[in-house]
């Protein structure tokens, strides 16, 4: 499992909002001299995110983004889910669908723990809000 940096900075983008919520939307520009990523690659994010409904756009001269909902009503697991699609500790159709022939014939041992360790993943990240982040509550 390796969170890549179109998750990562799908954190600082949804953490920035949460940040400057009070001012209304925020432009990708704005956001982008803060967190020092390229428009590019932000306004590649913003288009996921947006499409997950985690944020809104607003268009116009005082247009930009906003969180869709609260900042304490946005987990990480979503953020993740949207920007990773999974975060399987290991490449194997099973975990999620029980697809596995080897596991469900009982060959494959070690499919519990693997099983066990990606619901563990799920559970701590979705208990884990982008307002906990913002206030160094992990």
């Amino acid at each position: 499992m390796m969170v890549s940096t179109k998750g990562r900075y799908a954190l600082r983008l949804m953490i920035d909002l949460a940040q400057h919520a009070d001012e209304g939307a925020i432009s990708l520009k704005a956001i982008s001299a803060r967190q020092s990523v390229s428009m590019k690659y932000l306004e590649a994010i913003a288009a996921m995110l947006n499409r997950g409904e985690l944020i809104r756009s607003v268009r116009g001269k005082e247009g930009g983004y906003l969180l869709a909902r609260p900042a304490e009503k946005i987990s990480v697991a979503e953020v993740m889910a949207i920007t990773e699609g999974s975060l399987a500790p290991i490449a194997c159709d099973g975990l999620k669908n029980a697809s596995c022939e080897r596991a469900g014939a009982g060959l494959c041992l070690t499919f519990p723990m693997w099983q066990k360790l990606d619901a563990m993943i799920e559970q701590y990240l979705s208990g884990i809000s982008i307002r906990d982040l913002l206030d160094r509550n992990v």
